[in-house]
């Protein structure tokens, strides 16, 4: 049986008008994240996803140093009277730089460099320069982007005073001013998106790689405040980094959380794929389903590289997963007592069906 949570509790999700859906498309990859894709792939790709029905796009001024927001923005800009959901984040700015064939993971980005300022004005001047670069006239979710101990080391204390004191306030301010419906932080550690929750009068958030298959320390307090405030949560990285997608026996090297993976994850995925073989479910399909369990979470954004990955991602979407197979990770140990479950089908019966709802 899952763990029994309050799904009653309020959440801001219908008061923002945000409507996600439960799948979004995570765009760091379409800034050219590891590897170089050309316009023609990355607009057939974003195409493809809109067809598809997917109606959620996250993208940065960091993805690509703002080649990830051009190339979001020339396919929304195709479909001006159609809804979706689009975020974007604050707390980089950019400056001319030159063209590099790297620069911070992202290969052949735009030819500037960031600056990470987190002031008021400094919100206010990323906002006005993500829509220049979108070419559209509005963002609908604005997340305060990789503040923590994790991205800035020493400088944390620094940074959190100055989006505390001036960058939220200029994102209220926003608000306030219809400009955006959501206002959030995006950040790969729940703590300091607890520490905001203090500081804050905050929608959302955009967890990224924090609750997963092989992670649950979410769980602990930052998924349980969420659902307290009303604020509902976004899970990006869902694969940890590749590892949840490609598995552990693929010919590339499995990353995890941005670099090679440790032994110790190795080892847990193949006890995921131990018990994802005995009910014929692929464990990429497990990993994206999962995170959606949790009454706080609204949406679960993968990102996609290629059409192939696009494809699968369509696929392991709409994979009917039998209950059991979540009790049984729950019972080996690999998902925590008190992680919520997903229902699932109620037989075991190996799973064959795809395809796009």
């Amino acid at each position: 049986m899952s763990a029994t949570l309050d799904r009653s509790a309020p959440s801001r999700l219908g008061a923002t008008g945000v409507q996600p859906g439960k799948f979004g498309l995570g765009c760091a990859p379409l800034g050219n994240l590891y590897q170089a894709m050309d316009d023609r792939a990355a607009f057939d790709m974003l195409q493809s996803a809109w067809r598809a029905g997917i109606r959620c796009y996250d993208t940065a001024p960091h993805y690509g140093q703002g080649l990830s927001e051009r190339r979001v923005g020339d396919l929304l800009r195709r479909h001006p009277d159609q809804p979706y959901v689009l975020s974007t984040k604050v707390g980089r700015l950019l400056k001319p730089a030159g063209y590099a064939e790297s620069r911070h993971g992202y290969q052949s980005p735009m030819p500037f460099d960031i600056h990470y300022d987190y002031s008021y004005e400094g919100v206010m001047r990323s906002f006005e320069d993500s829509l220049q670069r979108l070419g559209l006239d509005r963002i609908d979710m604005l997340f305060m982007h990789d503040l923590g101990a994790l991205t800035h080391g020493p400088d944390h204390e620094k940074h959190f005073s100055a989006a505390i004191s001036g960058g939220f306030q200029a994102m209220h301010s926003l608000r306030e001013q219809n400009m955006v419906k959501a206002i959030g932080l995006g950040a790969n550690e729940s703590e300091v998106c607890e520490m905001a929750l203090r500081h804050g009068d905050w929608d959302c958030f955009l967890l990224a790689g924090r609750y997963t298959l092989l992670e649950q320390e979410a769980l602990d307090s930052f998924l349980p405040k969420c659902r307290k405030r009303g604020c509902f949560v976004i899970i990006g990285g869902p694969y940890n980094s590749g590892i949840l997608a490609l598995g552990s026996q693929s010919s590339r090297e499995p990353h995890y959380n941005y670099g090679p993976a440790p032994a110790a994850v190795v080892g847990k995925v193949r006890e995921l794929e131990r018990i994802c073989a005995e009910f014929t479910v692929p464990l990429g399909a497990s990993a994206l389903q999962f995170p959606l369990a949790h009454p706080a979470v609204a949406c679960v954004i993968p990102g996609m590289a290629s059409l192939a990955e696009l494809e699968q991602f369509l696929y392991w979407s709409q994979i009917d997963i039998p209950a059991d197979f979540w009790i049984s990770l729950r019972d080996a140990g690999l998902l925590r007592e008190d992680a919520p479950l997903p229902a699932g089908r109620a037989d075991s019966c190996p799973t064959t069906g795809g395809g796009v709802r």
